[in-house]
């Protein structure tokens, strides 16, 4: 005791240069990341300073989603990846809104020269003309036809989906073209396109993987805060389900100490929705990020944060994200082969096959011709047979 005050030392390696301890970042309703972190293309460093006026219990003002548009020179994107079962994806949006605080693709806002945390759910990117591009692409010669994937990256059921419609107007035209088409989605808007996924798994062209890593609502709120509700997810599943369309569950991702405890609940839960499928991904921290997501554990589980990160070096071969195919999706390690033991047990004793839905890719047809020179071109064409 000093003169009425306890002395104490507080032994941090975190501290700032002042000394003092800084308060956890606040985080903002209805938003998955806290802040908007630095991206690696940026050469300025702005670091926020309290200086303080702000009431303590005031809370920052509410972010509006703002949504440009893109005229896309080509919609489809390619890959060689060992660990994914398609070589080719359609993401009609950049950035989402669905704020999911792990989302590997948030980095990709560094291209735009924005940030990978808030911008990447508030910034988004329409690509209005998706449809079109789609038609000319599947239309030119020597085309060969294999399994698109709607949303590999960022979700294309997202919120702004309801006004642009480009996910129902893709399915439409897959539909036309008899072109095999599987969906990766956390978004409960799925269902509102049954009458189109019904219409393409009576020809075996299509299946719906519903990503839920959680059931419990209070974490999904603000770990994924702007995505369906999990229980909305559930019924996306049941609605497919009864109407025919294949329906399987992805846990994506597996993260330690926050949802990795409900492993065997989701896949459950969605067998009894109907779900035929299931697969999962270890957690991964690419570039920004593991800055997201530190923010977010401080944010949010802040006694977990230590143990969280740990275990993910577990994984990762003592770093936070391995990018080496064929670990980065599973992991390595004692941890690692724990996860896959529990869900390939949980998978036997409910019948979810650990493999992807099967398609047929044996009934494409090249889309109508839609401008005059096509029309020409056709016509010239069919003179030859």
């Amino acid at each position: 005791m000093l003169y009425g005050y306890t002395v104490f030392r507080v032994e941090n390696d975190d501290l700032p240069p002042d000394g003092y301890p800084q308060a956890p970042p606040v985080p903002q309703r209805g938003r998955g990341a806290v802040l908007n972190v630095r991206h690696r293309f940026e050469g300025d460093q702005r670091d926020a300073v309290d200086d303080g006026w702000a009431a303590p219990e005031e809370a920052p003002p509410p972010l509006r989603t703002e949504v440009a548009i893109e005229r896309a020179r080509k919609i489809l994107s390619r890959n060689d990846s060992p660990d994914i079962p398609f070589d080719r994806a359609i993401n009609p949006y950049r950035g989402c809104e669905h704020g999911c605080v792990y989302c590997f693709a948030r980095p990709t806002h560094a291209y735009l020269g924005w940030s990978p945390g808030l911008d990447f759910e508030t910034r988004l990117v329409a690509k209005a003309n998706a449809v079109e591009a789609l038609r000319a692409e599947l239309g030119r010669p020597g085309y060969r036809v294999d399994v698109i994937n709607i949303g590999s990256a960022t979700d294309a059921y997202q919120p702004i989906e309801r006004q642009w419609k480009l996910t129902r107007g893709l399915l439409e035209l897959l539909l036309e073209t008899r072109h095999p088409v599987s969906l990766v989605t956390k978004g409960g808007l799925v269902a509102r396109d049954v009458d189109l996924l019904a219409k393409l798994a009576e020809l075996k062209l299509v299946a719906v993987y519903v990503s839920i890593p959680t059931l419990d609502g209070r974490v999904a709120r603000t770990l994924e805060p702007r995505a369906a509700a999990p229980w909305r997810r559930l019924d996306a599943i049941r609605t497919l389900a009864g109407a025919g369309v294949p329906v399987g569950v992805s846990l994506a991702p597996v993260i330690p100490f926050i949802t990795d405890d409900h492993i065997e609940h989701v896949m459950e839960a969605a067998k009894e929705a109907g779900a035929r499928a299931a697969f999962y991904t270890m957690l991964r921290l690419p570039w920004e990020v593991k800055d997201v997501f530190s923010d977010w554990l401080d944010a949010h589980f802040p006694d977990r944060k230590a143990r969280v990160l740990h275990c993910l070096e577990d994984l990762r071969g003592g770093k936070l994200n391995d990018a080496r195919f064929g670990s980065r999706m599973r992991g390595q390690g004692i941890w690692a082969d724990l996860v896959a033991q529990r869900f390939g047990r949980a998978a036997r004793r409910h019948g979810l096959a650990d493999r992807r839905i099967e398609l047929d890719t044996g009934l494409f047809r090249p889309p109508a011709s839609t401008t005059v020179r096509d029309i020409s071109d056709a016509r010239q064409m069919s003179l030859f047979g």
